[in-house]
């Protein structure tokens, strides 16, 4: 079959496939209306879209080599672009990215600036000579491009190390995302949520491979758009009388800085920072007794259980009881570090707000040069991660030539800018919503959609709003949302109907699912490909190289949802944390790689090491989660960009090893011709 008929075939295919599913929504949309409980409209949407996922997965397993690696190098690049952003709109981009900019205002937009940016960096530096390369993985492209003396494979082992590292803190964000979404379509605990998610990721990745998962990130992508488009345009016309949100939002921007200005001189939000200040300097004070103050209040925690025991409690309160004298601070250690952070919160929400429509929003001038600078920084570090990440360079491996592979990059950036210039409008409306209809009401009367979230994670609740000052309303400082359900939420705040919660929820499934897929085989068959195949067993058969990465895959997605079910950090921050691991490690190997024949095997050897280090020692060092301090920052600069030391460590360290060691042998300036030759 010609290119161009294969290209034609896919479009009606998936016109199919678009049309078929309006009409599952309407159909939905009846039931609703007929009465069908709201919990059997969410099963029904769970089911029939993991069936599809499932079976495309189904229809494309294969086998051979090139098509399960790379598709069969036949992908058109339109569709690898809507493949691509598919596997690129992550749990962080769909989940959270709205989050972001609604909590953070302004500095969220770092995020949008630097992933696109990312983007242009792979079409003018990367995509192209990977492709003329033409094999599977980065690894295998740099193994071959910094091949050392006989034959040692010392610099593929660090770039698969790089890969299973940084593909594997990107796919717990996803995991935990899927456990997100998956809790809010059955009703179970997280926890639980989590591994039912996993389940929906294996029935897709595991019966596929790069083919299945091309063909199944095409249909996801539809369904997140589908799925972001049609609550945030019902919300524009709700608020603005406007089906076009990216437009209309603007005209709110004025509004809510109004608001804000509000919420800083009213009475009663200033009796609730008060309050929260106070309750800072209580922790305070028990910070400064320890040991004394965690004895006493174990001991009093203890006696209050022994009460409820002897008789005098329900089974409930005794559970109750239980579950916190079990959550308690195991030391004074652990004590002390918990009380500090509550502290720290507290302190946070005891300032009044500040506008998050200015530039660099600060108490302090110096402040503001802080933001200014962490903005900057994470900028940089997200688009140069972007430029390195392993998953989303391996999709260019699988377009027909190199001239499709620049096209699928710039079908790449247009697909995720649709999502991309509607997901500020979203923040800013849902943010018009609460302020407007939530702040200010009566605590009597909360809606159903706070009571719901805030019972899905009863550890860490996702929403809290609790009557601070008790005067029987909802200020500002009482509301605490966790960025991460603000898209989820969206429909319930603003009271749209329930088929449309489970659209979002899709949406969001279908935005984890893939780039976990897309995460999951890119570890795995850099085990298989790169480990096994090219070092350990160079005459494995086929079938056995497949057998080994599925196996691989297995392996890695057990383990991923085990860390994510601890919840190490909110979404964005694990994906940050990825960028920078990727800019550090492997950017400089890849551009000095692609131009510069006087990198050698030693160079790049030191440099990839170099990056590494220095990114993930300035995390250590100075993020609280891994025992740093943010008293250690170097010119204030947050751990999630830490790439910004790691990148020119890597850059520096690998040119001067390169010029001080051999230059490398004809075969790597043979080979860097062959690449930066144009088909």
């Amino acid at each position: 079959m010609t290119q161009k008929r294969f290209r034609q075939k896919l479009t009606l295919y998936y016109l199919w496939y678009t049309l078929l599913f309006m009409v599952f929504l309407i159909s939905l949309s009846i039931l609703e209306k007929e009465g069908v409980p709201r919990v059997w409209i969410g099963y029904l949407f769970m089911f029939v879209t993991v069936v599809i996922y499932a079976g495309i997965g189904l229809v494309s397993r294969t086998s051979d080599l090139a098509e399960y690696y790379v598709a069969g190098r036949r992908v058109p690049a339109v569709f690898n672009g809507m493949a691509t952003a598919a596997d690129w709109i992550s749990a962080a981009s769909f989940l959270s990215l709205a989050g972001g900019l609604y909590l953070q205002g302004f500095d969220g937009l770092a995020y949008l600036v630097g992933w696109t940016g990312g983007f242009c960096l792979v079409a003018m530096l990367i995509a192209p000579y990977i492709r003329k390369f033409g094999q599977y993985t980065i690894a295998d492209f740099l193994g071959t491009r910094f091949r050392g003396p006989e034959e040692t494979h010392l610099v593929r082992i660090l770039a698969v190390a790089a890969t299973v590292f940084i593909s594997f803190i990107y796919v717990v964000a996803q995991i935990y995302g899927v456990g997100l979404i998956t809790s809010r379509f059955t009703g179970v605990d997280f926890s639980v949520g989590i591994f039912l998610g996993l389940a929906s990721i294996l029935v897709c990745s595991f019966l596929g491979c790069m083919r299945a998962i091309t063909w199944t990130q095409v249909a996801q992508y539809i369904i997140i758009l589908i799925a972001l488009m049609i609550p945030v345009s019902w919300l524009s016309l709700k608020h603005a009388d406007s089906l076009l949100p990216q437009i209309s939002y603007g005209q709110f921007l004025n509004k809510l800085s109004d608001k804000e200005q509000q919420f800083r001189t009213d009475p009663h939000e200033q009796q609730v920072r008060d309050l929260y200040m106070q309750q800072a300097a209580a922790l305070k004070t028990k910070i400064e007794q320890l040991p004394e103050s965690w004895l006493n209040d174990r001991a009093a925690l203890q006696r209050r259980l022994d009460e409820l025991k002897s008789g005098k409690g329900s089974l409930m309160d005794i559970r109750k009881a239980s579950s916190q004298l079990a959550r308690y601070p195991q030391s004074a250690a652990e004590a002390a570090q918990r009380w500090n952070d509550a502290r720290q919160q507290l302190l946070v929400k005891a300032q009044p707000p500040l506008s998050q429509f200015a530039p660099y929003a600060a108490a302090t001038p110096a402040d503001a040069v802080n933001k200014r600078n962490n903005f900057i920084a994470l900028v940089i570090c997200l688009m140069l991660g972007t430029a390195a990440l392993p998953h989303v360079l391996t999709r260019y491996y699988t377009t027909p030539s190199v001239t499709e592979a620049r096209d699928s990059v710039f079908w790449s950036l247009f697909f995720i800018m649709l999502l991309y210039v509607t997901i500020p409008a979203l923040a800013v409306l849902v943010k018009y919503d609460l302020y407007t209809n939530l702040v200010g009401s009566n605590f009597s009367h909360l809606p159903s959609w706070v009571s719901y979230w805030a019972h899905i994670d009863k550890t860490n609740p996702l929403v809290s709003i609790t009557d601070i000052n008790h005067d029987g309303l909802v200020q500002l400082a009482e509301i605490t949302l966790d960025g991460d359900i603000i898209v989820l939420a969206t429909p319930e705040i603003a009271g749209l109907p329930y088929v449309v919660s489970a659209l979002v929820a899709a949406g969001g499934l279908a935005a984890a699912l893939s780039t976990a897929d897309g995460l999951l085989l890119t570890i795995s068959n850099s085990l298989s490909h790169d480990i096994y195949f090219r070092i350990i067993d160079p005459h494995a058969s086929t079938q056995k190289r497949v057998t080994i990465s599925k196996l691989f895959l297995l392996l890695i997605a057990l383990l991923a949802a085990y860390v994510a079910s601890l919840k190490p950090a909110d979404i964005l921050s694990l994906v940050g944390a990825a960028f920078s691991v990727a800019a550090s490690t492997l950017f400089p190997a890849l551009v000095l790689g692609i131009f510069w024949k006087r990198a050698n095997h030693q160079g790049a050897i030191a440099g990839m090491i170099a990056g590494f280090s220095m990114c993930v020692f300035y995390m250590l060092y100075t993020h609280p989660l891994f025992g740093g301090s943010v008293s250690h920052q170097w010119w204030n600069i947050a751990p999630i960009s830490a790439g910004i030391f790691g990148v020119p460590a890597g850059f520096i360290v690998m040119l001067v090893v390169s010029l001080m060691t051999p230059a490398p042998d004809k075969h790597a300036a043979e080979f860097v011709d062959y690449i930066r030759i144009p088909d």
